[in-house]
């Protein structure tokens, strides 16, 4: 029996992921119109400024029921006016359907809340584990001053729903007071 080579690598303590079946994708400020509170604040700032970054490796295509993907988001420090950079955001298509996250490195918080907008916050910081249960929108903060790295596990057929989140988004807001991360009410 021939034992073969992984044809993938995730690097644990960076989170790089690389080999085949890995996409790439990145989202700048000039890609983020309508997620943070200060809109004029951050159509000030350079556009092209890379919020945050996600290495997946999907294997099956998406939507194929029983099959798991696998990733890293890499999200950048900064702020927009004194909001923290943060992802947009999602629930799953399929709403049931749940994701693990857990931190590399880096500090920052990941905001749940459910279809009746009841939140919370998770403290996120390198060896924490985070059980995301469906029908739970999630997203990723920054309030630190380095990248925050942290890997994911969902399945194939859960899909994005960021359009659920668009206008209203989270009832929640990450911002600095006082040389500190706190979560306000919109």
């Amino acid at each position: 029996m021939n034992i073969e080579k992984s044809p993938a690598r995730t690097e644990l303590t960076t989170g790089q992921v690389t080999g085949t079946d890995v996409l790439y994708s990145r989202k700048t400020l000039g890609q983020l119109a309508g997620v943070f509170a200060d809109e004029a604040a951050r159509s000030a700032m350079d556009p092209d400024t890379v919020v945050y970054e996600v290495l997946s490796r999907q294997t099956v295509p998406e939507g194929t029921p029983g099959g798991l993907f696998f990733g890293t988001s890499i999200l950048h420090p900064g702020k927009v006016g004194n909001e923290y950079f943060m992802t947009k955001g999602h629930f799953h298509q399929r709403r049931e359907a749940a994701e693990y996250y857990w931190g590399i490195s880096g500090t920052g918080m990941l905001l749940l809340s459910d279809e009746a907008g009841r939140c919370t916050a998770q403290a996120v910081e390198p060896g924490s584990l985070h059980y995301i249960p469906g029908f739970t929108a999630h997203r990723l903060v920054n309030t630190g001053a380095e990248d925050l790295v942290v890997g994911a596990c969902w399945g194939s057929d859960a899909g994005h729903d960021y359009g659920a989140l668009a206008g209203e988004g989270f009832p929640v807001r990450v911002v600095e007071r006082g040389g500190r991360a706190v979560c306000e009410e919109r």
